[in-house]
């Protein structure tokens, strides 16, 4: 029926022990709050989850696509603890009706539960100056939509587009901060705040360039690293010298302060801070980084700025991996509650290869891996650790027949 089993193998597919991961009490806590069963009476909070984390992992392209998928067999449906797998008109009318921040209170809780076990990526390599530091990676991405059909995400006058603001833990590499809006919103505006905890390390771009946000995180003990704008208006304090021989794509590293009446009006008179000059080879030209930490090195601030690429990282891993960028429904309501089950769906991948698979996997190896297995009932241990892309020969009853015998059915056979 397009389900594998084995005796080896436990009683669950492998969707249902993913789907076992997220605790059923975050699940009803999230419906309790947001009254996302009131008016369902068959197709509840929990069955619109497991369809659209099936559609995710398992690159649905439609709704029919789902509910084919759900209806393999009654016996798959029974197992993924369905009454029945939903039809397209139940699950449009879910995406359109059912509020879509009950999916981002189901994500943000389990940021919070498994925050004790949730481990750093295992390439990650701690910048000695500030082991102990938390780092947030703060930027937006933008996914193009036909505004004829999404009127609601304005971008351009005849282009539409939805803009998805983040905020990313740099060492776990999962982001803690979404906030989902029309592509035509400003990236500093796209959240209410961008003041984080204090001793917290802010990197972003030239976009969240803005004074009265820069004197926001020094009154919070923040330090935040980003670009300088162009019109800068500012005074030299001090050029401070470069080591020899070290760091020879850091061109200059000066201390500041901003002398525009912008900058006076934010109360940042006579602030100091910190500009530094970094030589880019690959793109042969200049970046001038600022910042608002003295005391660390200029090559603190370069690798610091650096990692702010990991970001752009993770956009590209959820574009090319989870379904973000076709959408089920053209509502706002139904592409948000798409988006944050892409980013639940997102979340138990990298829990999973992190905490349970011992096999080094990209994320985009170990989502293909899940969606090959995702109807099997190997267990969920299995799949990540035993199954690998190598050849595997089975040995042919033919090697376990005499020779003799080889002989004869040759000749039957022809």
């Amino acid at each position: 029926m397009g389900i594998i089993r084995r005796n080896k193998n436990i009683d669950k597919p492998l969707i249902k022990q993913i789907i076992d991961l997220i605790p059923e009490r975050i699940i009803k806590k999230s419906a309790r709050k947001y009254r996302s069963d009131k008016y369902y009476r068959a197709y509840k909070t929990y069955d619109q989850l497991v369809a659209m984390l099936f559609g995710q992992l398992n690159k649905c392209m439609t709704l029919r696509d789902i509910t084919l998928g759900l209806g393999v067999n009654t016996k798959f449906i029974e197992d993924l603890e369905l009454k029945q797998n939903p039809a397209k008109s139940t699950m449009s009318d879910g995406n359109e009706q059912r509020d879509w921040r009950v999916y981002e209170h189901i994500y943000f809780s389990l940021i919070r539960h498994y925050c004790e076990i949730f481990r750093k990526t295992k390439d990650y390599k701690v910048i000695k100056d500030l082991e102990g530091k938390t780092i947030k990676i703060v930027d937006a991405t933008t996914i193009s939509v036909c505004l004829n059909l999404f009127s609601w995400a304005k971008f351009r006058t005849a282009k539409g587009g939805i803009k998805i603001h983040t905020c990313l833990d740099e060492a776990k590499m999962i982001p803690d901060m979404i906030n989902i809006s029309e592509a035509k919103v400003h990236d500093i505006k796209g959240a209410a705040n961008f003041v984080f905890e204090k001793n917290t390390i802010i990197v972003e771009d030239k976009a969240y360039y803005d004074f009265s946000l820069f004197k926001a995180r020094i009154d919070n003990d923040n330090f935040f690293v980003t670009r300088t704008k162009d019109n800068a208006v500012y005074e030299v304090v001090e050029e401070l010298d470069l080591p020899d021989d070290i760091d020879e794509n850091i061109l200059k590293d000066e201390i500041i302060s901003f002398t525009s009446d912008t900058a006076l009006e934010a109360g940042l008179y006579q602030v100091k801070f910190r500009r530094v000059t970094i030589y880019k080879e690959d793109e042969n030209k200049e970046i001038e980084v600022l910042c608002n930490n003295l005391e660390w090195s200029a090559a603190t601030v370069a690798e610091l700025y650096k990692r702010r690429w990991v970001i752009e990282i993770f956009f590209k891993l959820i574009k090319q991996n989870l379904q973000v960028k076709t959408f089920l429904g053209t509502s706002e309501n139904a592409c948000k509650s798409q988006i944050y089950v892409a980013m639940i769906a997102y979340f138990l991948i990298e829990l999973i290869r992190r905490c349970i698979s011992k096999v080094h996997h990209t994320f985009s190896q170990f989502v293909t891996l899940i969606r090959i297995c995702l109807l099997h009932y190997h267990s969920l241990k299995y799949v990540v650790n035993e199954i690998l892309p190598v050849t595997q020969k089975i040995k042919q009853e033919a090697d376990k027949i005499p020779r003799q015998n080889q002989l004869s059915i040759e000749m039957v056979i022809s």
